[in-house]
């Protein structure tokens, strides 16, 4: 298990001074990345096959958001691993260390010169450690459109403060873009993200908006006829 230590602050307030869910995901994204540290041999292993891994899946279950000073703790733990994916829990809590934020992903290792799935080593990979997997509510990776018709909306280009180091697009501004389509009431108590194709600087994201429930917002963020994530609101 790794974990960071934050503290909410102004610029990941929301206008109501509560913690923005883009913040929040910044957060268990950063810890997920600086958990390679704590596992030295398949970091080296990985910076010697030039691999990387990317985001797959994500899904959050939102119990409670943090408020304006709060002191956060986020942990990541590996959970399972298979020969081209593995399987984490990364959790939000507050100073009295109840969760705020329950979630599940799957990464998906990769070539960072071809961009395609690779398998790593497993014998090396069998040497991680492996934590219990977490309870929390978990669904399924894949979100299903179905055949309901969607509303298109504006489009969106992504800009070069969108692109991480892994040059596409970072994986928490999918969410952010998705966001500005929710209505103004929708409050978020679940998201469900699915990345399927990597937005890069300069692409054009074309939103479409569906409601299949009352309580729920899916945004299918589309690159032409390729679609980059879909992303699914709860509230």
């Amino acid at each position: 298990m790794y974990s960071l230590t934050y503290r909410v602050t102004t610029s990941t307030c929301d206008s109501n001074g509560r913690l923005k869910l883009y913040s929040a995901l910044q957060m268990m994204q950063d810890c997920s990345e600086m958990w390679i540290d704590s596992e030295p041999a398949v970091r080296d292993y990985f910076q010697e096959q030039n691999m990387t891994q990317l985001l797959a899946s994500r899904q959050v279950q939102v119990v409670r958001v943090p408020s304006f000073k709060e002191t956060l703790t986020v942990t990541t733990s590996v959970y399972e691993v298979k020969s081209m994916f593995g399987f984490r829990n990364t959790f939000i809590y507050d100073a009295q260390g109840r969760p705020c934020y329950k979630t599940w992903s799957m990464g998906a290792f990769v070539d960072k010169t071809t961009g395609h799935l690779k398998r790593a080593d497993e014998q090396l990979m069998s040497t991680l450690t492996l934590e219990p997997r977490l309870e929390m509510d978990y669904r399924d990776r894949r979100i299903i459109l179905g055949r309901a018709d969607g509303d298109a909306m504006p489009a969106v280009t992504v800009m070069r403060a969108d692109i991480d180091y892994n040059r596409h697009m970072n994986n928490a501004n999918y969410v952010r873009v998705a966001m500005e389509l929710l209505p103004a009431d929708f409050l978020v108590t679940g998201l469900r993200v699915e990345y399927r194709a990597a937005a890069r600087c300069g692409d054009v994201l074309v939103p479409t908006v569906y409601r299949p429930e009352p309580d729920v917002v899916v945004v299918a963020l589309a690159i032409g006829e390729t679609v980059a994530a879909i992303v699914e609101f709860t509230q």
